[in-house]
């Protein structure tokens, strides 16, 4: 990263930072992670245990079910070009709405000692920003799926089976909720989950930021954006994942299916072949008698795609193997009609990308929780299920309503820039396009995409959500050139 791109990066986190320190003073009650749902929130199970028809505290099965809605706005910016020379990435620079509406039905079931079985079906409707495309890590809506439409789809987000095998230790209650069945396991145990699900429902949690369709609407801060895990164009994938909790500490390792093409939804069955692999330790503690966690998480993916050095390679020995070609020659491109640009299409193969970071939350007062994330990916390659970005940090803090008396509004205040390596920025320079960005043409250094949000959400009879959002964008598509962008967010979430 050039050096006067990281004085700019620092000048825009401390101030981030300044207007964080200001607030925060301290609760008398227990300490409770800021996303962890309340005791007194309305849901179905806890009307059917009020009413003696449910065990809400030892389940064999249960049901809950979510509704979100998202807006967002962006007014006109400032670009001097838009998808030039034929490219197809740009954000479009006049004003923008977008949305995406969801409906999700979690549905768990105990299957004999230590087995339970997660089906999830669930309803998206969406207009994202430009196609989805022009943003490199800082997607305004972390709900939006690479394909999707204004009407609404039907489909399965997940149907797995988790085993636990105890090996003794301290008791640990486990509240019901979605994805998790009321019971007590011991603090030593294994957990195997296998099936169709998300990536992130397993590694790189985060307790201060949990749902969040409760929290930041950035995609920024629900993982890392150069955590480029396996995925289809919707988020979820098959594998297994084995994790092994032992009292304070947790290692986890998952195997896990690719898209048959970068960025598709189809996965392609041959684990052995390719694959995404994960490894993740954990270790829990209590600083100040409050809790907190710090997480180790690096991945390694063996998958069908292209590297940058590759493409650019390929266009300076044979011009004719450039992106406007890749269609005609009957190859998977992203419609880039630019006859003077590298393609990734010409040099896709079995590649390697590795990346590591870390993940770490605490509660600084019971009602103050406050997190930060960071990785760093070799950058060789092409976004093959998630973001393009190559390396990233987000931070923040998020706030309970107890000092407003206001006690179940969060609001919550995070910074989060991500970057590309040089061989990345170099193939955008050239014109090339990935799965995201490119402009057709770069500014003469790429400068880190970064974004502040302030987000206040509202808490309406225990079941219902009003949320208000305000992001800044600087140098959408790591291109300093275009920009900065303004974008308003509200959102209705709802749970049963």
């Amino acid at each position: 990263m050039p050096i006067e791109s990281a004085r700019r990066l620092v000048r825009q986190g401390c101030a981030f930072g300044a207007v964080l320190s200001l607030s925060l003073a301290a609760s008398a009650k227990d300490a409770i992670p800021v996303a962890e749902h309340d005791d007194d929130q309305f849901s179905l199970m806890d009307i059917l245990a009020n009413n003696g028809l449910h065990s809400i505290g030892d389940e064999w099965w249960n049901l809950y079910g979510q509704f979100t809605y998202i807006t967002s706005y962006h007014p006109a910016f400032p670009a001097p070009y838009t998808n030039a020379n034929g490219a197809v990435n740009s954000l479009w620079p006049q004003a923008e709405r977008g949305y995406t509406a969801t409906f999700t039905v979690f549905t768990g079931f105990r299957l004999w000692t230590g087995a339970e079985a997660y089906a999830v079906p669930e309803v998206i409707a969406e207009h994202p920003f430009s196609l989805l495309r022009g943003i490199g890590g800082a997607t305004e809506n972390f709900e939006l799926q690479k394909t999707g439409a204004p009407i609404p789809l039907v489909y399965r987000s997940r149907l797995f089976l988790r085993q636990t095998i105890e090996l003794g230790g301290d008791t640990v209650p486990k509240k019901s909720s979605p994805l998790q069945l009321a019971t007590a396991v011991k603090s030593r145990r294994f957990v195997f989950t296998v099936g169709n699900y998300s990536v992130l429902d397993v590694f790189n949690r985060n307790n201060v930021l949990g749902d969040p369709r409760r929290g930041f609407f950035n995609e920024s801060f629900m993982t890392d954006s150069s955590y480029d895990f396996p995925a289809d164009a919707r988020g979820y994938t098959w594998g297994a994942a084995a994790e092994l909790y032992w009292d304070d500490w947790a290692a986890r390792i998952g195997r896990f299916m690719p898209p048959q093409e970068p960025n598709a939804q189809s996965i392609d069955p041959r684990f052995w072949l390719y694959y995404g692999d994960s490894l993740e330790i954990e270790h829990d503690h209590t600083l100040l008698g409050l809790p907190g966690a710090v997480r180790i998480l690096g991945y390694r993916n063996h998958e069908n795609f292209g590297r940058f050095a590759d493409a650019i390679a390929a266009f300076e020995t044979n011009p004719a193997e450039n992106a406007a070609a890749c269609q005609a020659a009957g190859l998977y491109n992203y419609g880039s009609s630019d006859f003077t640009a590298p393609d990734l299409c010409w040099v896709r193969k079995p590649n390697v990308k590795l990346g590591l970071g870390f993940n770490i939350d605490q509660q600084v007062t019971p009602d103050i929780g406050v997190f930060a994330r960071g990785m760093y990916s070799d950058g060789q390659t092409e976004v093959d299920a998630y973001d393009s970005a190559d390396r990233d940090i987000s931070f923040g803090a998020m706030v309970k309503g107890r000092f407003w008396r206001r006690a179940h509004d969060i609001l919550g205040v995070a910074f989060a820039t991500s970057w590309i390596s040089s061989i990345h920025a170099e193939y955008l320079r050239l014109g090339g396009v990935d799965g995201f960005i490119g402009d057709g043409r770069l500014s003469k250094n790429a400068e880190p995409e970064s974004i502040p949000e302030v987000f206040y959400s509202a808490s309406l009879f225990n079941f219902l959500w009003l949320s208000v959002d305000y992001q800044r964008m600087w140098n959408p598509g790591y291109n300093s050139d275009r920009g900065p962008v303004n974008i308003f967010a509200g959102r209705v979430h709802a749970e049963f």
